[in-house]
């Protein structure tokens, strides 16, 4: 298999190649088996239903795009926006990017309260 070089920034923040992979939940696929009618078996894989969105930060007062399941899409909403649902994730379950955004987050509103 090449070796496939990555650009400064994806090295910088320690981004990966796409993979199948939610931003937010961390949602990987699955393997599993494939069974027939007359019940023969074959490995298969379960991906996640990813879907490229723009989410929008009120406390960062800018749009996001993430690459998240549809799972993550209706959490999100429920929680009541991008801020709250980051505001409640676990660090080691976000993918760098969201990393990224949820230490931003968190600064801009500890900003905020202080001043």
């Amino acid at each position: 298999m090449p070796c496939v070089a990555l650009p400064v920034s994806f090295i910088n923040l320690g981004l990966q190649a796409m993979s199948r992979r939610c931003d937010l939940t961390g949602k990987t696929a699955l393997v599993g088996n494939k069974v027939s009618h007359s019940n023969r078996k074959a490995k298969r894989r379960f991906l996640p239903n990813l879907c490229n969105v723009t989410l929008i930060s009120d406390s960062l007062g800018r749009s996001v795009r993430l690459r998240i399941s549809a799972n993550a899409l209706k959490t999100v909403d429920h929680r009541g926006g991008l801020d709250a649902f980051m505001a409640k994730a676990k660090n080691d379950e976000l993918s760098p990017k969201a990393l990224v955004i949820k230490r931003a987050i968190d600064k801009k509103l500890a900003s905020t309260a202080t001043a």
